[in-house]
């Protein structure tokens, strides 16, 4: 195989539409852009949302609750179960641990565990917060659930 041999799959590529190139073209003339008015002028047009002047609709309608996402902490959270399934018994679980051992990528405010799933092995788990569940199989196995 050359290059000159090679072509695109049929049907992947498509013809451009030449406008403004004559009326033998069939977009020649107004070039598809009709005649006059507010779409056809160089830089026409009008912005996102905009509703000819009626109220628009995303100040229509009611805003309610309160959303504090500059200042909400934010964890990247943990089941017992996925420990249960990464860690040796007896190992100490961290922040360091969970992220080396795959079950987080990037910890935000820190890791929450939460409590789905059984865990039979006794970890010492340090993390920022436990559900209550969590806390409670943890100690249920033997381990300990430290508060960092």
């Amino acid at each position: 195989m050359k290059l000159h041999e090679l072509s695109p799959a049929p049907g992947s590529t498509k013809e451009v539409k030449r406008i403004g190139r004559g009326h033998g073209s069939g977009w020649g003339k107004t070039a598809g852009k009709g005649h006059k008015g507010q779409w056809a002028r160089s830089g026409g047009g009008v912005k996102p949302g905009f509703e000819g002047g009626q109220t628009k609709l995303a100040m229509r309608i009611p805003k309610r609750g309160f959303n504090n996402k500059n200042f909400a902490t934010v964890y990247a959270t943990v089941n017992v179960s996925d420990l249960e399934a990464r860690f040796e018994n007896g190992a100490e679980v961290d922040e360091a641990a969970i992220i080396a051992s795959g079950l987080v990528k990037k910890t935000f405010d820190g890791i929450k565990v939460l409590g789905r799933g059984e865990i039979t092995k006794s970890l010492t788990v340090k993390a920022a917060k436990f559900s209550e569940s969590a806390k409670a199989k943890i100690e249920s196995a033997g381990g300990k659930a430290e508060v960092i």
